[in-house]
């Protein structure tokens, strides 16, 4: 078993470098399934979820070579449509791009229904609608997806009933070879989207208005490998700003667009912590005294990510006064709750809504990630607390958070991995 082991309290300083964007390079890796060429991708995060997409590619019938640690190349001449894996389809969310693009090149797809992180129901209902718009006839039998469009796909205006970031994307795979024009509206303007839709058209599609709510993609003949390079990561940038917040800490995030965390370093400097805008860094200073107390609800890009709601509970956790965080994206984000309380935080969920009450230090303790953002959480709370907490599950992290502990230890905090046999002791610290 792998575990983390954080001494906390001590200060960080220097700089941390972000690595390329998770969201952005999974549905941007499947996607090449559309091009049926060569292409090569780089600044990819050294992360879980990139190698089981790697490894969905080449079950797929697609050449895989790493260049180096974060550029890969890509071969989807050979793929063949309907083949992947169970096990793999169901080791991530992000498996469900595998349909979109199946469906865009060959006119059929068919894989289980995907996995991930529990954050509740969590349906594909909208990236059916859009693949029925197109003229694919979809069904959800025994766990697994089958969609076929007998007579191809023709473009279409597609109304999102709701904004969903993996339909937005999802229905752009399919629709980019498609018959005539597809209409997204009330699209999600994240800028992974954009990443994809830009991926996308240097192979030769033609999408116009990606971050905005209305997104038209012209159908074309057939695209052309490229080489392609991943946009950094916000959650990553975002969660280490938290880190240097919690830990009263001057610190540095190299790798950055800081347009993209302007709703993240909004909310720090509302609790008073400096950030200073670089152009491609952000410097994030606490100043003297306690947090400043607020209320947060998380929102579809631009507004404040419901993929840093943990993490920023922590903060609100160490801040003087009663703060509110309220989740409005998926219905069980506070699953995390409970492991927060273990180190002493006052926190009382009803809902989607969280009163929490701050507290003037948290406790080490032994601590469980039950997500991939709950777990950095847990991380960002061991680092703001004296004293040793451990925290298991850590594969969570790894599917998203590449280095983690090597990145922190650089900037001065006493982290690291630990394995332990079934006997329960540490045998070895990495």
């Amino acid at each position: 078993m792998e575990k983390i082991s954080v001494i906390g309290g001590k200060r960080l300083h220097g700089s941390i470098t972000v690595g390329g964007m998770k969201n952005a390079a999974l549905p941007i890796l499947l996607g090449t399934i559309l091009v049926g060429d060569k292409c090569v991708i780089e600044n990819l995060p050294e992360i879980s979820d990139i190698k089981s997409s790697l490894d969905i590619l080449s079950s797929l019938g697609a050449t895989v070579k790493m260049l180096d640690r974060t550029t890969v190349e890509i071969n989807t001449a050979s793929v063949r449509p309907g083949t992947m894996p169970y096990e793999l389809a169901r080791s991530m969310r992000a498996s469900y791009y595998v349909v979109g693009a199946e469906l865009g090149r060959f006119g059929t797809s068919r894989a289980a229904c995907p996995g991930g992180c529990d954050f509740g129901v969590r349906p594909i209902d909208q990236h059916i609608k859009g693949f029925e718009a197109l003229g694919a006839k979809v069904d959800v039998v025994d766990g697994c997806i089958n969609c076929v469009a007998p007579e191809g796909l023709t473009g279409s205006s597609i109304y999102m009933d709701i904004v969903s970031v993996g339909a937005t994307i999802n229905i752009m795979l399919a629709a980019v070879l498609a018959k005539g024009m597809t209409v997204i509206d009330n699209a999600a303007k994240e800028p992974h989207v954009v990443d994809v839709a830009n991926f996308l058209n240097t192979c030769g599609a033609d999408i116009s208005g990606a971050g905005t709510d209305v997104i038209k993609i012209r159908g074309v003949e057939s695209l052309h490998g490229v080489t392609y390079a991943i946009i950094p990561d916000m959650i990553e940038a975002g969660t280490f700003m938290m880190c240097a917040a919690a830990t009263g800490s001057d610190l540095t995030i190299e790798n950055v667009i800081p347009k993209h965390l302007e709703s993240i370093t909004a909310k720090l400097e509302e609790m008073g912590v400096d950030i200073e805008d670089f152009g491609d860094a952000v410097r994030v200073k606490s100043v003297q005294g306690p947090l400043r107390r607020i209320n947060v609800k998380t929102m579809p890009y631009p507004g404040y990510p419901t993929d840093m709601n943990p993490q920023i509970a922590v903060l609100l956790c160490l801040a003087q006064g009663t703060s509110i965080l309220t989740e409005g994206v998926w219905d069980t984000r506070f699953k995390y709750v409970e492991e927060l309380t273990r180190m002493g935080a006052h926190i009382t969920v009803d809902g989607r809504k969280a009163v929490i009450e701050g507290v003037s230090a948290l406790k080490p303790a032994t601590v469980k990630c039950s997500d991939l953002r709950a777990g950095a959480a847990m991380v960002i709370a061991a680092l703001a607390t004296e004293g040793e907490t451990v925290i298991e599950n850590i594969y969570h992290i790894e599917r998203g958070y590449e280095h983690l502990c090597e990145k922190l230890r650089g900037a001065g905090a006493d982290i690291k991995k630990i394995y332990v046999p079934d006997t329960g002791s540490a045998t070895k610290a990495v």
